[in-house]
């Protein structure tokens, strides 16, 4: 040990001694903030380290996704596979190298900062507080006068006493002088010898690791070599090819469309103009195919394909040499027809041949088989069949061909609806569709005038009708909600209006009967005026019923709610009850007539609403009276889960295009954080996974601006359709999406 200072030089308290001492202290405190600072460098190299092993395991990572990229080839993913290995292993090594290097500086650094020095300041401490009580000892020791004996011999005892104290501590302080100059030596220098020692052992570690890879490195060297020069030949093969065909093709003909024959029949495939069924008549380049006895065609490849015709042996195929654009044949069906375009008279030609030629062996199967197929068996992509829109009952749009008479007659076979619901005018053609009642043409403007939150007023011939309002109407109709609505009127003696009536009158029935609500039977005094977001004080939520099951096809009046189950109930609550199954339309109307909100919240399931309701028991008239009447299609239960949400969990596919159709957001997630697409992406429903991913689409069009195609239209035309009339249909598997 190398000895700072003398303890002979420190029982004298000379000068030299004090000034070795200062020097000593100097010399410590500079130590310390050096060590401090190693300290803060080796956390921040640490940090550093650990940041950089986390950025290289992901690097590693998206090394190993290269592998997964394509096709699978055994040659790289070897590669791949053997050398992330080593690299994940060298980054292991480099992790013990950073606990070493932790463990080091908390070891040696850190222990000498915290314990070595402590106990060095601690003894500068004491010793200094003995310098200055020795030093005030001699003062007082001096200062006492000759003739104050007993002071003085006081105070002399008080000075030994000092005297003895300061040079214990100068002594000791002494001594942890000594020893702090030596064990800041080894204990540096130990921790440098383990850092270096940890450090070799990481690259060795390393060095051995790539060794093991180097026979694999120099054999993958030589393989590589050979595969940059077949890549090589290809290329030049390729490019020979290039200029070939280029040298060819550089006249400009159209492509020859692809015909052959397949296992289905006639296969035949190529681009055409297509001519929308919209009021522009807008035209579309679509991939047209001709297989399986079906003409279909797909704007993208992996768009749904869309059904043109279902059943070729029913169809014809004709030139259009009237039409104004060039190269036009039309494809006739009983149902409809199809205007098509060519790129040249040459390939009109070949199609309408294809055409003629599939209509022939079509015919030509089916004798053989002597199975023919009906219309709409053709395909098994049932879900977006064009066809499907023109089937029975699929005339929705009054100003079609055909479709004043069959919207409005069927609307007006309903028992009652052959007259005016409030002045009994013969032959009304105009209807109030949340109502669910038809009108005279005076009687429809008096109810337009009240507002769309009492009567929403549509055209039976020159609006358009989807399925499900048509269906809603004859569920309803004058004799149902005149039930309602003019309950009291033989009690009250009051005179309805009859045709002849003025307007004046009219208008005064209707707001006293819509509006003021005049004729109502009273509702039993434990329900409530209420009709608000909760049941009545003192009365329990509505419970959820026990094994819901899907309510079986048939009229919602066959089964309506008993009365003795209701009688208790408020009008929100008797709302949500008969929304469930099996749902009375009914019943609901007399809800929301004696103020039911429709969108009342059930706390006792889930904050669940009618609409919720009804699209558990998969009532697709019920959720459209429902969302006509403003129910909102995005309100969600305690779950965060929408109408959308629980159609696509249950598998309702009709109500999930419903409620995309009357505006569903695709974006609200449930407690779970799931959006509707990734519910049926998980529950494996293509249907509803076509719907949303479409819905998206469509989305997306709208937000840059784009009007988008008539197939989205079409495609949920065709869906609603099913839903209305062929609701079995939607409850298939998955798989039979993809059978053509």
């Amino acid at each position: 040990m190398t000895v700072k200072l003398d303890f002979e030089e420190c029982l004298k308290d000379s000068p030299r001694f004090r000034a070795s001492v200062e020097l000593v202290e100097a010399e410590v405190s500079e130590l310390e903030t050096r060590l401090e600072k190693l300290l803060k460098l080796g956390n921040g190299l640490l940090e550093s380290g650990r940041h950089y092993l986390a950025a290289n395991r992901a690097f590693i990572m998206g090394i190993c996704d290269l592998a997964h990229l394509g096709p699978p080839e055994p040659m790289m993913a070897e590669c791949l596979d053997k050398f992330t290995q080593s690299l994940s292993h060298k980054l292991d090594s480099h992790a013990e190298l950073l606990d070493a290097t932790q463990h080091t500086l908390q070891r040696q650094i850190q222990t000498l900062v915290k314990e070595g020095l402590r106990s060095f300041r601690e003894a500068g401490r004491d010793f200094w507080r003995g310098a200055e009580s020795l030093e005030a000892a001699l003062t007082h020791n001096a200062e006492v006068p000759r003739r104050r004996a007993q002071e003085a011999e006081e105070a002399g005892a008080a000075l030994k006493v000092a005297r003895a104290g300061y040079r214990g501590r100068a002594l000791d302080y002494a001594l942890q002088i000594n020893v702090i100059e030596d064990k800041r030596k080894f204990d540096i220098m130990e921790f440098v010898l383990r850092l270096v020692e940890a450090q070799a052992t990481h690259f060795q570690q390393g060095h051995e690791e790539l060794s093991q890879l180097a026979q694999y490195r120099k054999e993958l060297g030589g393989q590589l070599h050979q595969l940059v020069l077949n890549s090589a030949r290809e290329k030049r093969d390729m490019e020979q090819r290039h200029v070939l065909l280029k040298q060819k093709e550089l006249g400009g003909e159209e492509p020859e469309p692809s015909l052959r024959e397949g296992p289905g029949g006639l296969v035949m495939e190529g681009h055409l103009f297509k001519r929308a069924s919209n009021a522009f008549k807008t035209w579309s380049r679509r991939w047209f195919t001709i297989q399986s006895n079906q003409l279909v065609y797909q704007k993208r490849y992996k768009d749904p394909v869309t059904v043109v015709v279902d059943d070729l042996r029913l169809c014809t195929v004709k030139l259009c040499p009237d039409s104004e654009r060039r190269f036009c044949f039309e494809v006739v069906s009983p149902s409809k027809s199809c205007l098509l375009q060519a790129d040249s008279e040459r390939l009109m030609q070949l199609w309408v041949s294809a055409v003629q030629s599939s209509i022939a062996t079509a015919f030509s199967q089916a004798r053989l088989d002597d199975s023919p197929r009906g219309l709409g068996q053709g395909s098994g992509h049932l879900a977006i069949s064009s066809a499907a829109t023109l089937g029975p009952g699929g005339l929705t749009r009054g100003r079609e061909p055909g479709g004043v008479g069959h919207v409005a007659a069927q609307v007006q076979s309903v028992d009652g609806n052959a007259q005016c619901c409030d002045c009994r005018e013969p032959a009304p053609e105009w209807a109030s569709i949340n109502l669910g009642v038809t009108l005279c043409i005076q009687c429809s403007g008096i109810h337009r005038s009240l507002g769309v939150h009492f009567s929403k007023v549509r055209s039976l011939t020159l609006d358009s009708w989807e399925p499900e309002l048509v269906k809603l109407m004859c569920e309803l109709g004058n004799v149902v909600i005149n039930q309602i609505y003019e309950a009291r009127v033989e009690a009250m003696a009051v005179k309805k209006p009859g045709p002849s009536c003025s307007r004046q009158e009219k208008e005064a029935w209707i707001h006293a009967k819509y509006v003021e609500k005049k004729f109502l039977t009273k509702l039993p005094e434990i329900r409530g005026r209420r009709g608000g977001r909760g049941p009545p004080r003192g009365y329990p939520p509505v419970p959820p019923k026990p094994g819901l099951i899907r309510p079986k096809p048939g009229s919602f009046r066959s089964k309506p709610p008993r009365s003795e189950d209701l009688e208790s109930l408020h009008p929100g609550a008797l709302l949500f009850r008969a929304a469930g199954h099996p749902p009375s339309l009914p019943t609901m109307a007399d809800a929301l007539a004696h103020g039911a909100d429709v969108n009342w919240v059930n706390g006792g399931q889930e904050n669940a609403t009618p609409l919720i309701q009804a699209t558990a028991a998969n009532s697709l008239l019920a959720c459209e009276f429902l969302l006509q009447n403003g129910a909102s299609v995005n309100q969600v239960d305690s779950q965060g889960r929408g109408p959308l949400h629980h159609a696509t969990i249950l598998g309702h596919t009709g109500l999930a295009c419903l409620f995309l159709k009357r505006g569903a957001d695709l974006g609200v997630r449930d407690s779970e954080g799931r959006d509707p697409l990734t519910i049926a992406v998980e529950t494996a429903n293509a249907d509803i996974v076509t719907l949303l991913r479409l819905a998206k689409m469509r989305e997306a069009d709208a937000a840059q601006g784009q009007a988008g195609d008539e197939t989205y239209l079409d495609i949920f035309r065709d869906f609603s359709l099913m839903a209305s009339d062929d609701p079995e249909k939607l409850s298939r598997r998955s798989h039979d999406l993809h059978t053509l």
